[in-house]
């Protein structure tokens, strides 16, 4: 068959699929004759993960497409995350995979989240004729682009689209390459997880609304310690009640131990209220429609921005700064999710304490910021960088920068790096020897 167009729709979260079937929803692609779902479990042990085609609810998200493939099948036994290709093995890679998925001579257009890395970069490497749309599921694409992407893949990309959780801010991603970005509806979103939830129950009048607390296991992600994870969510059980709720709802990530949430319980009683575990896999989203939540508590998770952005909830954040103190490398991709949270949602330890930061303070701080974390990807914010952190502004966000990274930049708010090449020597070598001596104590 010549001549016809295949889309591949690429996804890894049932949130992703569900972006995927609003934009479908919207009118954000144009007609083609055969539409597929490339699913991929991305999980560090993925045969333990449950598949995100198998997911409760996935099936009434499955009629957007014509066909669902599995890319772990695919490629199995290699990690979806780990394989990528010999430039020279392409060709004949790119010739298995039109005649494994039946797309014979048709024109391919992809949709992918992620293209920084593997396997949405994969799979656009092995397609290398076929354009690109990004899409977003969450608050990295209002941080610049991690890596730095072939041009060969780049410029491909016709444009990004997002979900408009910070309304009002330009995603930073991929916008070196000049691609634009197009929001996708929200109410389209919205009626998807409206498919996804069903009918939503009515709960008991006189039951009052709980506080919705939400995990992350940033453990697995080597930003915090299970010990310091554990005390996180200690603090969000606290901190609500503290608020004066006593019905507690807690949603852990499918991966965290047991043992977290046993702990919750026990606090939670020990102060006078009642923690609920939830064990089923389900979206954020659908829990708003079914609790109505009076509170949504959580570290950085981008579910507090469609809480608040998107069903008018009421939101706190508990460690953003612990974990501002401890990103590392500065370049670390979570950084500008993390910006975001400390700068709009209130801390649920200090009610009252902070208001949301304006539009332009937030463009200028994430613009600041996005230069810090990628100078070369995106040199042309060096302006923008420059006037924050020498304006108003510099000082009550100081603490979305480390100095050492200022300094190494030449940026305001940095320590005077001497001219002379032999002097910078000597400086580097004093602060080698300084942290060297520090480490030892």
């Amino acid at each position: 068959m010549n001549g016809g167009t295949t889309q591949i729709f690429y996804a890894s979260t049932l949130y992703g699929a569900a972006t995927l079937a609003a934009a479908i929803d919207s009118g954000c692609f144009r007609p083609a004759g055969r539409r597929v779902l490339l699913v991929s479990t991305n999980a560090a042990v993925p045969e333990t993960t449950t598949p995100l085609h198998r997911m409760p609810g996935f099936e009434r998200l499955r009629g957007r497409f014509d066909e669902v493939l599995d890319w772990n099948e695919t490629i199995e036994p290699l990690h979806p995350g780990g394989w990528t290709p010999r430039p020279d093995d392409l060709p004949l890679l790119q010739r298995h995979l039109r005649r494994l998925w039946a797309l014979g001579g048709d024109r391919v257009e992809l949709v992918v989240e992620s293209l920084q890395v593997a396997p949405a970069l994969t799979i656009a490497q092995l397609f290398p004729d076929a354009p690109i749309d990004v899409y977003a599921d969450g608050l990295m694409s209002y941080g610049p682009t991690r890596n730095k992407i072939d041009p060969l893949v780049g410029e491909r990309v016709r444009r990004l689209l997002h979900l408009d959780l910070v309304p009002g801010l330009a995603p930073l991603l991929l916008a070196e390459f000049g691609t634009g970005a197009e929001t996708v509806p929200t109410e389209a979103f919205t009626k998807v997880v409206e498919e996804l939830s069903g009918p939503t129950p009515s709960a008991p009048a006189t039951e009052p609304a709980p506080a919705l607390l939400l995990g992350q296991y940033l453990a697995a992600l080597a930003l915090l310690t299970p010990a310091e994870e554990a005390e996180l969510h200690l603090r969000m059980v606290r901190g609500a009640v503290a608020r004066g709720h006593r019905r507690l709802v807690f949603k852990p990530h499918p991966t965290a131990p047991d043992a977290w949430s046993r702990a919750l319980v026990r606090e939670a009683a020990a102060l006078g209220a009642e923690l609920t575990v939830l064990d089923r896999p389900v979206l954020a989203e659908v829990l708003y429609r079914e609790l109505r939540p009076a509170l949504v508590v959580g570290c950085f998770s981008t579910a507090l921005f469609t809480a608040s952005a998107f069903y008018g909830l009421r939101t706190a954040r508990v460690g953003t700064r612990q974990l501002l103190a401890r990103l590392a490398p500065y370049q670390n991709s979570n950084r500008v999710p993390v910006v975001l949270v400390d700068a709009l949602i209130p801390d649920l330890e200090e009610p009252g304490g902070q208001q949301p930061m304006p539009l332009a303070h937030l463009e200028s701080l994430v613009a600041a910021v996005g230069f810090a974390m990628q100078p070369k990807i995106r040199p042309d914010l060096r302006d923008a960088a420059v006037r924050h952190l020498s304006g108003p502004l510099a000082a009550p966000t100081r603490h979305h920068f480390t100095r050492r990274r200022l300094t190494s930049l030449g940026l305001p708010g940095g320590l005077p790096v001497p001219r002379h090449p032999g002097l910078r020597r000597l400086a580097r070598r004093a602060l080698r020897l300084k942290r060297r001596a520090l480490g030892g104590r």
